[in-house]
């Protein structure tokens, strides 16, 4: 198979990884609050995409059992049923049927996402990953913006329930492409593997730190981000501007964030990026705790909005950097993957406790809050230290 056929394939599947993802985190909240939820039960919407942390603990079933591409159809078949039963269930209310449907979404769209990943490095050859991490990655920010973005604008003029039904068909369509996919050779590997090579990773001295530190560097950005739409809608902004400004114009904000952040990271050092825009990732809460106290207009929500997406990627930027370097070369896709769930089960609660707090506290005093729940990482930057071997920062410019 050529290369480019390949690109096109892997394109395609991972536009279908990201477009559950954008439906789940960016358009459910704001179908939930245009009908009038609690912030309380939008902030439990957090929990629901615990799978999405969980699934390493799964991944040797999908690893060990089956075609990839099956499991792949099977899990877009799944959410393509959730997914239209959604406006078949009351909204203003929600029940057991309807956080079910969602659960059910979640899990199906990491298992999915486990499937994808394995297939992914079945089909490429040596000396295509370069290319074809480009690709993935352009495809799922693509499909964030098609699932959390597009289709938020959509239902402002078609309204939700058709707008439910599209994005089951768009999932329809992409389950009968996976059934199509072609088929690559199954590499199987130990079901036990994964879990020793984390144990042996546990006995390196400072572990418990560097896991305290991941669990929460990002826990300002965790709690407040699934408030931010809520006080979007609340604050009598359009479908339209939330799925234009705060979704695709944040996607885009976020991309340029972490790209610049990457930039940065590789000229300052692993720990010096982790200190800088650590930082400036959570000052940029506070411009949303002064935009709510202020009861700014339009334009300084649209601000406030730019900069928390772009503060957001330069300190995801600093964090993956971190992530890969305490990995043992050898066990580094294992342990990742592991260290990767460990901060998303953070995120998860971190979200669950955010509607909570906004609702007692008010949108302002909470948004302040979050910055202060991102402080205490940084009194464990020198507990992981040793861990980190920058090489000397390269240009003086960068120097603070």
């Amino acid at each position: 198979m050529s290369t480019r056929r390949k690109l096109l394939w892997i394109a395609l599947l991972y536009f279908a990884e990201g477009f559950p993802f954008g439906l789940v985190v960016d358009n459910l909240p704001v179908y939930f609050r245009a009908h009038g939820v609690s912030l309380e039960a939008i902030g439990m919407l957090s929990v629901l995409g615990l799978p999405w942390s969980l699934k390493v603990f799964w991944a040797p079933l999908v690893d060990r059992f089956g075609e990839r591409r099956r499991w792949i159809t099977a899990a877009l078949v799944v959410m393509t049923l959730a997914t239209a039963a959604i406006p078949l269930t009351d909204p203003v209310a929600p029940g057991v049927a309807l956080f079910g449907l969602v659960l059910a979404l979640t899990i199906a769209s990491a298992t999915q996402d486990i499937a994808i990943d394995a297939y992914t490095i079945g089909l490429l050859a040596p000396g295509e990953e370069g290319i074809a991490n480009g690709i993935r990655v352009s495809a799922y920010r693509a499909a964030l913006i098609v699932g959390g973005g597009a289709l938020v604008i959509l239902a402002g003029w078609i309204g939700w329930s058709p707008l439910y039904w599209t994005a089951a068909m768009i999932l329809a369509t992409l389950a009968v492409a996976a059934w199509l996919a072609p088929p690559v050779a199954i590499v199987r590997t130990p079901a036990a593997a994964w879990w020793r090579a984390f144990v042996a990773w546990l006995a390196r001295p400072g572990a418990a730190a560097v896991l305290a530190f991941v669990l929460i560097y990002k826990l300002g950005d965790a709690s407040m981000g699934p408030m931010v739409k809520p006080f979007w809608l609340d604050r009598g902004l359009s479908l339209e501007e939330i799925g234009f400004v705060s979704t695709t114009l944040g996607v885009a904000a976020s991309v340029a964030g972490a790209l610049a952040g990457g930039v940065f990271t590789s000229r300052a050092g692993i720990f010096r990026a982790l200190w800088v825009l650590g930082l400036l990732q959570a000052i940029s809460n506070l411009g949303y705790a002064g935009v709510a106290a202020a009861h700014g207009g339009r334009a300084a929500i649209y601000a406030a909005s730019l900069v928390e997406s772009f503060t957001g990627g330069l300190g995801t930027a600093a964090f993956l950097a971190f992530l890969m370097h305490v990995c043992e070369r050898e066990h580094a896709a294992t342990q990742y993957a592991l260290l990767s769930a460990l901060f998303g089960f953070t995120r998860s609660l971190a979200g669950a406790m955010s509607g909570l707090g906004a609702s007692r506290l008010g949108y302002a005093p909470y948004f302040a809050a979050t910055f202060l729940l991102a402080l205490p990482a940084y009194a464990l930057l020198p507990w992981i230290r040793p861990w980190i071997h920058d090489r000397p920062p390269v240009p003086t410019a960068l120097r603070f």
